[in-house]
């Protein structure tokens, strides 16, 4: 993308008012959207964007700047003025770059520009008119194709040279269904580091049927009983309290400041012994994972909960400096406008020996989210509240009628330790995932869980 010669003298630029570290984080990106709303194609774009990010620290302190004007006299002004931000009477010279090698385990096969837009579009129309065909409340159908080819160079002062490819692809559909009165609405969004070849596994009529029957069922719902009870949380989407309510306090980014419920607390039991929960960046083809991060470290399966006890954080370069630990390959980005700063992956509590079934025949009555809602958390004390999007009552051992406007009310680190059971029906969900280094695609994922207790807000 430009030569090993002028980021060689970025890099030496960026170090000459003493900075300890400077790092080079070149994007080339193609993107492509196709938006079809209630039966029509509302929007078909594509686009790139490029440019580059540089960082240097000053010992535990890092600063940053952008630029997409990559002439040699626009990166070196950048590298000037973050080289002045700090001073240390200590100059070093960057080491030689050489070219790390990486292995590619997230192939494709089909790249979405070699598949004809029409091809696209009769795959987004069979979801309209299946969910549309489903029942007559369905008043609004919302499908977005996305597909982003992101081509990035990370070189660094300590002599790393690393190019990588990264192939997103991803549906989403939301359904609104109405009786004039109010409305339900449900989504579904499958995505894979992939290329076209992943929509190829999709079953289009399965995705616009079962959203649609969601939306549908909960219209005519009775709302949820409020209280105190056990819930069984469902598998896929379930996982996003984790993610929301722990993950996000296991990122260095909130554990090195303190700011976390979960400082300082390693090898201590955190949580139930049935719970054991991962990061990994390294599931093949994964819409969360990657062959580096964003600082060119391998990605790596972190395991940051063992049977209740708290085994390691998610750690990037720099929070890796302050709390004096290795980074666990988790620095991520959304593009080179943002620094890195440690960010999840696929993140998931691993699968168990209880079953399913078992679950529900333990509750004289509670709840099933079958499929949960967004919500909010408050990072530094890990409460959180979350709506489920398809609730059932559970009633004598068995699951009973559906119940909407539920919501979800606890705390990360207590609910942790509630978890009773844990069955071995793993899945994901594929989401997008906001923080101070902007949006990135993550997965949340957990096999049904039961909850002996949890605060229900309901009617």
């Amino acid at each position: 993308m430009i030569s090993k010669e002028l980021i060689a003298k970025v890099l030496d630029c960026a170090l000459s008012n003493g900075a300890d570290f400077a790092e080079l984080f070149l994007e080339n990106t193609y993107n492509s959207t196709i938006r079809f709303y209630n039966g029509k194609t509302q929007q078909s774009v594509v686009g790139k964007d490029f440019g580059i990010g540089l960082r240097v620290f000053y010992g535990k302190s890092a600063i940053y700047a952008y630029t997409s004007d990559l002439s040699e006299k626009s990166l070196l002004a950048a590298a000037e003025a973050i080289s002045k931000a700090d001073q240390n009477d200590k100059i070093i010279t960057p080491r030689e770059l050489k070219n790390q090698q990486i292995t590619n385990i997230h192939k494709m096969i089909l790249p979405g520009e070699n598949v004809a837009k029409k091809d696209k579009i009769d795959f987004i129309r069979i979801i309209d008119s299946t969910a549309r065909g489903f029942n007559e409340r369905v008043l609004q159908v919302d499908l977005t194709l996305l597909e982003k080819k992101q081509d990035i160079l990370i070189a660094n002062s300590e002599g790393l040279h690393v190019e990588d490819q990264r192939n997103y692809t991803r549906i989403f559909t939301m359904i609104i269904a109405s009786n004039d009165k109010e409305s339900q609405t449900c989504f579904d969004g499958p995505g894979a580091l992939a290329g076209y070849e992943f929509i190829k596994t999709l079953d289009p009529v399965k995705i616009g049927a079962d959203t649609a029957k969601s939306a549908v069922t909960m219209l005519s719902a009775k709302y949820a009983p409020s209280g105190t009870f056990p819930v069984v949380i469902d598998n896929g989407f379930g996982g996003v309290i984790f993610h929301e309510a722990c993950g996000h306090s296991l990122e260095a980014t909130s554990v090195a400041k303190g700011a976390s419920i979960f400082a300082g607390k390693l090898n201590q039991q955190i949580a139930s012994e049935k719970v054991t929960a991962i990061d990994d960046g390294t599931i093949e083809n994964k819409w969360g994972s990657t062959n580096i991060d964003d600082e060119g470290t391998p990605t790596q399966k972190t395991i940051l909960i063992d049977k209740g006890i708290l085994k390691s954080y998610m750690i990037d370069k720099l929070g890796g400096r302050k709390m004096g630990m290795e980074s666990t390959g988790s620095g991520r980005r959304q593009s080179y406008r943002y620094a890195p700063t440690s960010r999840m992956r696929n993140t998931y509590i691993a699968p168990g020996n209880d079953k399913f079934d078992d679950m529900i025949k333990s509750i004289d009555f509670g709840l099933y989210a079958k499929k949960m809602g967004g919500g909010s958390v408050l990072p530094g004390t890990g409460n959180f509240n979350f709506s489920v999007a398809e609730g059932y009552l559970i009633q004598n051992g068995k699951i009973a009628a559906p119940v909407r406007g539920a919501t979800l009310i606890g705390n990360g680190g207590e609910i942790l330790k509630k978890i009773s059971m844990v069955s071995d029906n793993l899945d994901f969900s594929e989401g997008m995932c906001g923080s101070i280094s902007g949006s990135i695609p993550t997965c949340v994922g957990q096999p049904a869980i039961k909850v002996d207790q949890i605060i229900i807000g309901g009617r």
